[in-house]
């Protein structure tokens, strides 16, 4: 028997190939670990303001690998975010989204996770890459969120026109 990463793969008596495929899924799983760690100082915030949601009268689960958490004191910071007219529905920190209602999670899932995947792929330069992309459109008089190219991307996958 074989180990890769300290785990036995395969069975003596099983074939070339399926062993290739047991070695494949140690790997993709040491990818999504290696996300979730690349992403963990954002998520890591993201989970404090989950846990206010809770402990203040929100809800939360884990949805597709992501907390999603609701309402409590969550609910009116959202609703007043200065940088999005009229406040936002959802914001993404990590492998966490923060909702203004349970309804605002399911209207807002699809744009969120394309958020989600932004942080997979910047880390935690994520934050200062939106802020600067934002300042970058406002220098150049153009809307800081809805010419953002972090949210113009997560709009292109976005079948709702809903503020997130």
């Amino acid at each position: 028997m074989r180990r890769v990463a300290g785990q036995a793969i395969g069975h003596p008596h099983h074939s070339p190939a399926m062993r290739r495929i047991a070695v494949l899924v140690t790997l993709l799983d040491m990818r999504h670990l290696f996300l979730y760690l690349w992403t963990s100082p954002n998520t890591l915030v993201g989970l404090m303001w989950a846990f206010l949601a809770r402990l203040t009268g929100g809800g939360w689960s884990v949805h597709t690998g992501v907390v999603e958490a609701h309402g409590g004191w969550v609910k009116p910071i959202l609703q007043r975010l200065p940088f999005v007219k009229d406040g936002a529905l959802a914001i993404t920190i990590g492998h966490v989204v923060l909702a203004q209602t349970e309804a605002a999670l399911s209207v807002t899932r699809e744009h969120e996770r394309v958020h989600v995947r932004q942080y997979q792929r910047w880390g935690p330069l994520f934050v200062l890459a939106y802020v600067g992309a934002g300042v970058w459109m406002w220098v150049c008089g153009k809307d800081p969120y809805r010419d953002n190219p972090f949210e113009v991307e997560a709009y292109g996958f976005d079948s709702s026109e809903q503020d997130a």
